[in-house]
């Protein structure tokens, strides 16, 4: 491994070396706070350049669950991959070394917000030309190594996926920190805050939270847990050397061979396919019953059970054709990849009948 010296890359040989970092964990984990201190650290003992993007900070104040009115889930799924496209955007002006483009459609206060993100880390400036305003990238953005931090719970493992997906269509370094903090210090960090969560909303999370598993999925090999609220410092080596090791080994971008992947597919589905079945037969059944005790309309239980039932079908299409339509990356193959996607979309469907009883 080179050390940060031979990494640092201030002079022109050689291409720039840029890198993604999911930070993840539950609500009031100590993330921000870590976040702050570790872009510091490494503009100082580093000389990278870094943005740290906070999810809370970016998405519009219309939309943060400070509230008890949350978004639906669906539309807060949209959101995040809406940010996920301006990250792009970005990352194309850096690596093509040119302007940065505007969204032609986009959220204009969650676009604002990211461009005041940006801004702010000394990433970009704005300019007008010929009336018209541009964003243009810094020499700090463009003559450093780059690391973009992204701050939010990522509770899911295919939150954290897309983001892997970014990078390996760049060809990115990747890699992911998980601040591991107990539940109850949490809540009580939580209940400090002026724009606290519901209670509820943490323990949900924390019953749903797919910690990061390297010995399962090679794509999370670069991830490292951190204690919280244990010192920050006492992991900074290890941080650094994660770090260092995404810049140097970025996550390479494979020409597919399509034919051969969507027949291996086929055959894949084909042998999981009744067992992921009977999963998702139990799920749906576990779904109902529990929005009957949540004392959901008989109504809206009709609404429901039709909604899960076509969900479970088109997963299972999806899933034996290829569609792509949910399980959109090769790596999807076990059945508890399967089913971290199925809850993720079940989830959308059933909050959004949940919601209708208040």
């Amino acid at each position: 491994m080179k050390t940060a010296e031979n990494i640092r890359g201030t002079g022109s040989d050689g291409p720039r070396k840029r890198g993604l970092c999911v930070l993840c964990g539950l609500p009031a984990a100590g993330k921000s706070t870590f976040a702050r201190a570790l872009a510091h650290r490494l503009q100082q003992e580093q000389g990278w350049a870094i943005g740290v993007v906070a999810y809370d900070d970016v998405m519009p104040d219309a939309f943060l669950a400070g509230a008890r009115a949350r978004p639906a889930p669906s539309q807060w799924k949209l959101l995040r991959q809406e940010l996920l496209k301006y990250l792009e955007y970005f990352l194309m002006a850096v690596i093509n070394g040119c302007q940065m483009s505007v969204p032609p459609n986009r959220t204009e206060a969650m676009w604002e917000d990211f461009i005041t993100c940006l801004k702010d880390q000394d990433l970009i400036f704005s300019a007008a030309f010929e009336a018209q305003s541009c964003y243009l990238l810094t020499k700090t953005a463009v003559s450093r190594p780059l690391f973009l931090v992204l701050d939010d719970n990522f509770y899911y493992q295919s939150m954290r996926y897309e983001v892997y997906q970014l990078a390996r269509k760049y060809s990115l370094g990747f890699c992911q920190l998980f601040l591991d903090c107990p539940l109850e210090t949490c809540l009580q960090r939580n209940g400090q805050r002026p724009q606290a969560l519901p209670p509820e909303t943490i323990h949900l999370m924390g019953r749903k939270l797919e910690k990061p598993n390297p010995e399962k999925n090679a794509w999370e090999h670069n991830s490292l847990t951190i204690p919280s609220p244990a010192c920050a410092s006492e992991a900074s080596l290890e941080v650094t050397d994660l770090l260092l090791t995404a810049l140097e080994n970025p996550v390479k971008y494979a020409e597919d061979n399509m034919e051969q992947k969507d027949t291996d597919r086929i055959i894949c589905s084909t042998n999981i396919l009744h067992k992921t079945d009977q999963t998702l037969r139990r799920i749906v059944s576990q779904t109902m019953k529990e929005a009957k005790d949540e004392q959901v309309l008989p109504h809206n239980l009709k609404l429901l059970a039709e909604e899960l039932n076509k969900l479970k079908a088109e997963f299972l299409e999806d899933l034996k054709q290829g569609n792509k339509k949910y399980l959109c990356f090769q790596q999807t193959i076990d059945i508890p990849d399967v089913i971290s996607f199925f809850h993720y979309e079940k989830d959308n469907i059933v909050q959004k009948y949940f919601s209708k009883q208040h």
